[in-house]
């Protein structure tokens, strides 16, 4: 059993024609429901449901306070080394754009870590391009272990590995694996990532699985809006996590929602996802299911980031560099994408305590 199994019994061209069929009335049904199912999800991120964005957001506060209680999750990512074998269209690292490489010494991370922890944060997520010679299981393996005795939960976003791999980084101390689809639209997917191991849809897309059968604590599931239609795309996403839940009911999930940014190499987005449309998704995530965590990086701007803390999100990063040793060794080196909120960790803070939130930056520890 896998997840592709599901996948295949649904056509996007239907989906996408039920989305944009939904009336206002249908909305106005399922807003009246205590549960929200995926059919009703459906509804909920449908043109049809803009009118209904504020009692959305009212819902989707009041039940993540009763879930979450007044509390934002604070992590910062940390990138390893921006080597990549896999040409994707949107991302800086694309083997494609002919940059400066770089991949980081031991002394190099742990003078990142310093930085990090003076900032405060026992959260981190580590990252890299997707290359299998040069940052493969042994350099990550090696990374963690390294680390490991700094931070109380380490996550990362690095290239889909076999089962027994996860297995043996799990050994290792990781505690959580974040791995965008991109686009669950195949065709659309293949034009994006023509060249190398990513360029493998049907792998990608059995990554959760292998997670989940390797007991991994927290998986993160995504798509980056822009690419395709974000309604359809967010469908999808619903869909796999619900397969997820159901199947390794033991694992923790996170959703993200990162939208296209200015990068070497850039691609427009094919369909525009507003500000307005992220705060419905966001919401319509949050009636559908009570427990997922909903996580908001520096991709967004201030103003957007502010607005979001009391609707539904419940972790959040700042300060963020998307270049390896970007915190202290390479300043200089090329991102992976342009940060739109670049507050400091201070700052950030500061704001989530003036809406009435406490920062967390200890929520668990896999070490104990």
């Amino acid at each position: 059993m896998s997840f592709r199994k599901i996948f295949d019994a649904h056509d996007w061209n239907t989906l996408e024609q039920e989305i944009y069929a939904v009336t206002e009335a249908e909305v106005a049904a399922v807003l009246k429901k205590d549960k929200v199912s995926l059919d009703d999800f459906k509804i909920l991120i449908s043109p049809a449901a803009k009118p209904f964005l504020e009692e959305m957001a009212q819902r989707s506060h009041e039940l993540t306070k009763k879930r979450f209680g007044n509390t934002i999750q604070m992590y910062l990512p940390m990138y390893l080394s921006n080597e990549c074998q896999n040409i994707c269209t949107y991302c800086g690292f694309s083997m494609t754009n002919k940059i400066p490489r770089k991949t980081l010494s031991d002394a190099e991370i742990l003078k990142e870590v310093a930085h990090i922890k003076k900032l405060g944060y026992d959260h981190i997520l580590l990252v890299t391009g997707e290359a299998n010679r040069k940052v493969g299981v042994a350099y990550i393996k090696h990374a963690i272990e390294l680390i490991k005795e700094h931070f109380s939960n380490i996550s990362m976003e690095v290239q889909p590995m076999d089962q027994e791999e996860y297995e043996e980084l799990m050994e290792a101390g990781l505690y959580a694996v974040l791995v965008y689809q991109e686009t669950y639209h195949e065709a659309t997917y293949k034009v994006h990532h023509p060249k190398g191991k990513k360029s493998n849809f049907n792998y990608r897309l059995d990554t959760p699985d292998r997670l989940g059968k390797a007991g991994i604590h927290k998986i993160g599931l995504g798509a980056l809006f822009g690419l395709e239609d974000w309604r359809v795309d967010s469908f999808y996403t619903a869909l796999h996590l619900r397969y997820l839940q159901k199947t390794y009911w033991k694992t923790k999930y996170s959703i993200s929602f990162p939208r296209l940014r200015p990068h070497q190499g850039d691609v427009q987005p094919k369909v525009e996802m507003t500000d307005a449309d992220l705060v419905q998704l966001i919401c319509a995530y949050r009636l559908l299911d009570e427990d997922v965590e909903l996580s908001m990086s520096t991709r967004e701007s201030e103003t957007f980031r502010n607005n979001i803390i009391k609707l539904g999100i419940t972790s959040i990063s700042a300060e963020s560099k998307t270049n390896p040793g970007g915190y202290t060794a390479e300043p200089e080196s090329l991102e992976q994408f342009e940060i739109s909120d670049e507050r400091s960790t201070a700052e950030i803070r500061e704001m989530i305590k003036k809406q009435g939130y406490e920062p967390v930056f200890k929520d668990w520890e896999i070490f104990a």
